[in-house]
């Protein structure tokens, strides 16, 4: 008719926080909800992706000890937590190797919670929990090689394809892991180690060689941490990995609780250089035994 004219149904201005998607869809027919839910998305976006300066902030030590039996890990991990704490009390050891941390109980009052097989990931992530609530500073976890020993027992008694197995395993790694990293507190694990051999062909035959010491985890465990120490059996230290700039380059050390005070230094935007320096360990108490591990 004259006079008239016809204009597709507007819809009201777009508040999803008000609006349920479900009368937005009716209202519009389909297409105009289609337009505002990926606009709105795109907005979403926009807000998740955004580009800021680099900023270093304060830090939780994630640092791992790897070696083989007899090289010290404990002992070493005590004195590492020390250095960071300066208080006994405020440090946990995670123990599941049959008692080893009470070891070393001259050394102070520090705090142990014995772990009894199984030793599946879900007993170590409450163990952490129990040593937060508690109020630690430093956890040092002894060790976590226990917990990959269990999975992969767990793994090769499934029933089914061994490869779609992997399935039932991963994240019950990855919660573990993500467990450590996500500490509001330091965390030390260590790691037993083994010989590793690669197969060569040698004059038409494929002959083991040996090629160093393999961590006794999982591939890539050491991508986790901000620090890996390798420790020989006559417990001298080198870095295979360091993101604090305190051990990389360096000649080899013996552990003291000077390396812990360095790393909580980094930790806390206050770093010192050259004070990582080969030393003797000190002497705690009436008699200093050597690191059984």
């Amino acid at each position: 008719m004259p006079g008239i004219t016809r204009s597709s149904p507007r819809l009201p201005r777009c508040n999803l926080v008000y609006l349920s998607i479900e009368r937005l869809f009716l209202h519009s027919g389909g297409a105009a909800f289609l337009l505002c839910y990926y606009e709105f998305n795109q907005i979403q976006f926009h807000f998740i992706m955004q580009l800021r300066h680099s900023q270093r902030r304060a830090a939780k030590m994630r640092l791992a000890l790897q070696g083989a039996s007899g090289s010290g890990k404990t002992y070493s991990s005590l004195l590492i937590a020390h250095g960071m704490t300066s208080d006994w009390s405020k440090i946990a050891v995670i123990d599941t190797e049959n008692g080893s941390a009470d070891l070393y109980a001259h050394l102070g009052a520090y705090n142990v919670l014995s772990l009894s097989e199984p030793y599946n990931p879900e007993k170590y992530i409450d163990a952490i929990g129990i040593c937060e609530s508690a109020g630690m500073e430093v956890i040092i976890i002894d060790s976590i090689s226990h917990c990959w020993d269990y999975l992969l027992d767990f793994h090769a008694n499934l029933q089914g394809n061994s490869f779609a197995n992997w399935a039932k395993v991963t994240p019950r790694q990855n919660a573990f892991v993500q467990k450590i990293l996500q500490s509001a507190v330091h965390i030390i694990c260590t790691m037993r180690t083994k010989q590793d051999y690669v197969l060569n062909e040698k004059n038409g035959k494929m002959v083991p060689e040996k090629v160093g010491l393999k961590a006794m985890q999982r591939d890539g465990m050491d991508y986790e941490f901000t620090v890996v120490l390798d420790i020989d059996l006559k417990h001298h230290v080198q870095a295979s990995k360091d993101r604090t700039g305190l051990f990389m380059g360096r000649p080899e050390f013996t552990i003291t609780p000077k390396v812990g005070q360095a790393i909580l230094n980094w930790c806390n935007l206050n770093p010192q250089s050259n004070i990582i320096q080969p030393q003797t360990p000190q002497n705690y108490g009436n008699s200093a035994p050597t690191p059984s591990r």
